[in-house]
């Protein structure tokens, strides 16, 4: 079965691929390990650089009631803090919620989508992938798009080194019902890691945190390890005796990699967590996700048109993607730095507190532009 793109990976890199090029004129799949809609381990909060790029594909964030973020508040361990404005902004909404819209849109629009679907391998003959899944399915393409997320069994098929970064962490979320401003963001720091909260749809909060795996394995388990390490911050006390956890169990991912990774490999473009992942301090993930398939797919355009070769698509879009954000990655991981620590954690916020003109231009370090959208 033949189609101009094929898309590894139906997250917010994926969807947005998908739209851009399905409205293009272009025959799509996208191929999907789960079916909509589903959680995933994430902050859920979007910065408005992506807002305007969202709503001209007809999402309406009011109505799906996505919460208005201004505010940002830092916790040390200790429990001292310091808030300041949050210059741009951003909104909360589920993974649930926003994927879902997403893939609806696309669905409407004419891409398919193969659900419940694992990618085993992926082959490069003549100038023609082959896509191979778990289902007996060979799909054939003229390109494909890596969107498959933070890690994969697929990294290592298609032979692609993923440097070891030493430390492993693990991440967590929640959604809650809490007593908390709907207009603010929170990040707490604990011992060897930090919690986010934040308002999303439906007087929700999502409570999502990374963690030390070394904390796990210490304490013996998820709830033991929240209660040994994350307790001793009186903000994350309050949260944990306080909430109303909406979850039987807690979404939890392992293995979790910042390092530096490829954008492009094996003639596969990448797009999202697979091209590199952002620190979750920084908070801009799932913008950045997006606004790497806006670039991508622009160029995947010009080269499906015959205007530019795949080696000019390739070059090109790894040049865009170090331009636009390779250096907001590298910044949140010297960032990471200061937090999960109790004595740079208590450190740091001292020091904004001290001098608190010094937050705002890092919190902007960690921001693009506004992705209005790509010709």
């Amino acid at each position: 079965m033949y189609h101009d793109v094929v898309i590894v990976g139906g997250g917010l890199g994926g969807l947005v691929s998908s739209i851009q090029l399905v409205n293009k004129g272009y025959k799509v799949l996208v191929i999907e390990k789960y079916s909509y809609p589903y959680n995933k381990v994430c902050g859920e909060y979007v910065s408005n650089e992506i807002r305007p790029f969202l709503e001209s594909l007809g999402l309406n964030l009011v109505n799906l009631g996505a919460a208005s973020i201004n505010r940002f508040l830092l916790s040390a361990v200790n429990g001292k803090s310091i808030e300041t404005k949050l210059e741009m902004g951003g909104f909360g909404l589920s993974r649930y919620t926003l994927d879902f819209e997403l893939f609806k849109i696309a669905k409407s629009l004419g891409v398919e989508f193969a659900e419940n679907t694992l990618v085993e391998d992926i082959q490069k003959i003549n100038d023609v992938f082959f896509v191979e899944t778990n289902q007996g399915e060979t799909y054939e393409a003229n390109v494909v798009i890596g969107a498959y997320g933070k890690r994969g069994k697929l990294d290592k098929t298609i032979f692609r080194q993923i440097p070891n970064q030493g430390k492993a962490y693990v991440g967590v979320k929640y959604h809650i019902k809490y007593d908390f401003p709907k207009d603010l963001i929170a990040l707490h720091n604990f011992k060897g890691g930090y919690c986010g909260i934040s308002a999303i749809e439906d007087d929700k909060y999502c409570l999502c945190y990374l963690s030390d795996r070394n904390n796990v394995k210490h304490s013996g388990g998820i709830n033991e390890m929240e209660q040994e390490f994350m307790y001793q911050n009186p903000y994350l006390l309050d949260i944990f005796t306080n909430a109303e956890i909406l979850f039987t169990r807690p979404l939890v991912i392992n293995e979790i990699n910042f390092v530096p990774k490829s954008a492009v490999h094996n003639n596969i473009m990448m797009v999202g967590d697979t091209a590199g992942l952002i620190t979750p301090l920084a908070g801009n993930g799932m913008s950045i996700a997006m606004h790497a398939g806006v670039i991508a797919t622009s160029l995947i355009d010009k080269f499906l048109k015959k205007e530019i070769t795949r080696e000019g698509m390739e070059k090109t879009y790894e040049k865009e993607w170090n331009k636009n954000f390779r250096n907001r990655l590298w910044r949140g991981r010297q960032l990471q730095k200061f937090f999960g620590s109790e004595f740079n954690s208590n450190l740091a916020v001292s020091m904004f507190s001290k001098m608190p003109f010094l937050l705002p231009p890092i919190i902007k370090g960690t921001h693009g532009e506004k992705v209005e959208g790509y010709d």
